[in-house]
């Protein structure tokens, strides 16, 4: 059965019931303009006023609060980096009193300081507002059992979807991740309607109902709601069709806000709506750093419109994307699906190769499964790739070789470049509870 068929079909190609909106997923182009505009030079004003860093950018720019007019002068000022969040570790972007910020959370800070973000009451309010939102775009309703299997802790993602979820009135089992098995049990026991978590973790727990004679197709679940990380068509593909339910793309980060920046609606699955009454989203040249018309591929930036504690100022995502028009919320536009990572990104041989690209070629393989990892080695002078992809446990011995060459074939036929590919047992991979890292770089340092 495809994602077109069985339950999964009910609920795409459907209106959304106008009662279930807020207001601002009504609004008028016209109107919400004029309300980005008003919340812009206020945002504008309170970060040049109240944090010392856009202070300086600005005045190093030439560029003053007062200048921005219109929305398109927005371009005129400059980005934030996550290296700018480092400098000025760890609370040196905050625009209130420390005494004022309710919550912290913090990226991981393995590849250098942290990232630091703080929330004031009012911004708290406004994330769990905006997570229901996001929650029931993707057809979760009050009274249902969310089943949230995102990491708690300074990571953004469990508390986000927790409070969003109990916004909107469900019934919150806070798993985060990992005990893979006992999830199972509790999917089982307490049957939840709607699942959080990452992609490929999902994957692994439909593998650990297989690996206990389960079907995970008779689960309870109906909605899948994943982030944290890019992932293909094919990959929603293979979630649906094996746990029988509607997957859709959630969009956040903690620079921004957390999770519920952006949500994929239901009723159309076509790129991910932003809720461009709080978010502001621009889409530039990673290179020039120049404003790209909507419709062209490019870095996503974004500006927050209400954030009191650490208000962001056309903050780089690193994220690829596009910006389209509004379908399911014809208001907002939306982001197309992440293709990738500007730092994800591998140049071998002088080709630029996205992991999510290689995922595409794997997935509609027969014989493999999602679960691979890229490993990059040093030959010679030059840099080598390694696919290393999962056989399916139904997969015979004899299709291995046939299923790598087709691999290693179409990741030619598409990017351009040649690699290995070693098809490995079952169950041999890492999995992962957070967020996935593809990439396992082993290249000689000189």
């Amino acid at each position: 059965m495809t994602a077109a068929t069985g339950r999964t079909a009910r609920r795409v190609g459907t209106a959304p019931d106008p009662a279930l909106l807020d207001p601002a997923e009504r609004i008028g182009v016209d109107e919400l303009r004029a309300l980005q505009l008003e919340r812009l030079r206020w945002t504008l004003r309170h970060a040049y006023e109240n944090v010392p860093h856009y202070r300086a950018a600005f005045d190093a720019a030439g560029v003053h609060p007062d200048d921005c007019r219109s929305l398109a002068d927005l371009a005129r000022f400059p980005t934030t980096s996550k290296a700018d969040l480092r400098e000025n570790y760890p609370f040196g972007m905050f625009a209130v009193p420390r005494e004022q910020v309710r919550r912290l959370h913090a990226s991981s800070g393995t590849t250098g300081r942290p990232t630091v973000v703080g929330y004031t009451e009012r911004d708290l309010r406004t994330w769990a507002m905006v997570m229901a939102r996001s929650i029931r775009a993707a057809g979760g309703r009050a009274g249902d059992v969310l089943h949230n299997a995102y990491g708690y802790g300074l990571f953004t993602g469990g508390l986000g979807a927790h409070y969003g979820a109990e916004e909107l009135g469900c019934t919150v089992v806070p798993v985060s991740g990992g005990m893979t098995p006992r999830q199972v049990q509790l999917i089982t026991d307490f049957r939840p309607r709607v699942f959080m978590g990452t992609p490929s973790y999902v994957l692994a727990l439909v593998d650990e109902f297989e690996r206990q004679g389960l079907d995970p197709r008779a689960s309870s679940l109906e909605i899948g709601i994943f982030g944290a990380e890019p992932w293909t068509e094919q990959m929603r593909q293979e979630i649906e069709d094996r746990l029988d339910l509607d997957a859709v793309d959630i969009y956040g980060l903690s620079e921004v806000m957390g999770p519920g920046v952006a949500q994929e609606c239901v009723e159309t699955k076509d790129g991910l709506h932003v809720w461009e009454d709080l978010f502001l989203p621009e889409v530039i040249d990673p290179l020039t750093g120049e404003v790209l018309p909507e419709g062209e591929q490019g870095e996503l930036v974004f500006t927050s419109l209400t954030k009191e504690a650490m208000p962001v100022v056309r903050y780089r995502t690193r994220d690829l994307t596009r910006l389209l028009p509004g379908t399911a919320r014809p208001g907002m536009r939306r982001m197309e699906k992440i293709t990738g990572r500007t730092d994800d990104m591998i140049i071998l041989r002088g080709v630029n190769l996205f992991p999510t690209q290689v995922e595409e070629v794997v997935l509609r393989t027969p014989g493999l499964s999602p679960h691979f990892r890229l490993v990059l080695t040093t030959r010679g002078r030059l840099d080598h790739l390694t696919v290393e992809v999962e056989a399916r446990p139904d997969c015979p011995p004899e299709r291995r070789g046939p299923a790598a060459a087709e691999v290693a074939q179409g990741v030619q036929d598409t990017v351009g470049t040649s690699l290995d590919v070693v098809v490995v047992d079952p169950e041999t991979l890492p999995r992962s509870v957070g967020k996935l890292q593809r990439l396992s770089d082993r290249r000689e340092r000189t």
